[in-house]
């Protein structure tokens, strides 16, 4: 099953950094982010990626070209820690355009992804979500479409008062309540037909729509979840990465031997 990435966006809210770079090049543990997502998706089986550029996308693209060096460059790295080197993966790079919308790129990488069921995923967030469970779920049910739905995590402490008097204070909760959009999907083809072109936004109209067609199912995922918008998410990000036990580090423990090559389309 292919993989779809999103990682064409201008990353308006984390200027500092993208005004060099797009948000899926931007580091964690010394590695894109983009790495971190791919590796996830690989510890569930899934290798054959196809990758919507847009701004800054001859960053990906150099990235990727010089992938023999970055092979060597991380044999030792933790990131790979327990892999004789980088996955043997297919990489199909696609320019969905610059100033394109989520759902257009989606649509200008309906012909890389040919008539079978795939898995979309934004590129710049992490998580610990078992991409098979939820494939296994979205063909239980029959539907267009499913959204993996999370908890976000709480932004705010809280202030416990009895009238006007402050009593106490508690840290923010470890996840707020509500779901909200994960950022991952598996999808039908025929979903692109939601999609009316390039200026499309993927998270109004198309899902909107599907909602109302009732063909959006919502897969819940309970662990962790962290998206990546910010400097200080970024900060977070690296804490958590410092402590060797990041969540979303699936593939720890795994221990496989690849070939060097990947196959980087245009």
């Amino acid at each position: 099953m292919k993989v779809a990435i999103l990682a064409g966006g201008k990353g308006t809210r984390f200027f500092e950094e993208t005004r060099h770079r797009p948000k899926p090049m931007i580091e964690v543990g010394g590695q894109p982010i983009l790495l971190h997502i791919m590796m996830q998706c690989h510890a569930c089986g899934f290798s054959d990626f196809n990758i919507a550029l847009g701004y800054k996308g001859d960053v990906i693209r150099r990235w990727f070209s010089e992938r023999e060096t970055l092979r060597n460059d991380l044999r030792d790295h933790k990131l790979l820690r327990d892999f004789a080197g980088i996955p043997d993966w297919s990489v199909d790079l696609v320019d969905t355009g610059l100033d394109t919308n989520t759902g257009g790129r989606i649509k200008a990488l309906g012909p890389h992804l040919g008539d079978e069921t795939f898995i979309l995923t934004w590129g710049d967030g992490v998580s610990d979500v078992d991409f098979n469970a939820a494939v296994d779920f979205h063909l239980s049910h029959g539907k267009l479409a499913t959204m993996v739905v999370v908890r976000p995590p709480a932004r705010f402490g809280h202030v416990e008062m009895s009238g006007d008097l402050i009593t106490d204070f508690r840290e923010k909760p470890a996840r707020a309540e509500g779901w909200i959009n994960g950022g991952m999907f598996v999808l039908e083809p025929e979903v692109l037909d939601y999609i009316a072109g390039p200026d499309t936004q993927f998270e109004k109209a198309p899902l909107e729509t599907l909602a109302r067609d009732q063909e959006l199912m919502a897969y819940r995922h309970e662990g962790y979840w962290q998206c990546m918008d910010t400097l200080h998410d970024r900060i977070q990000l690296e804490d958590i990465w410092a402590t060797g036990q990041a969540p979303w580090q699936t593939w720890r423990g795994q221990t496989c031997t690849f070939s060097s090559q990947a196959a980087v389309g245009t």
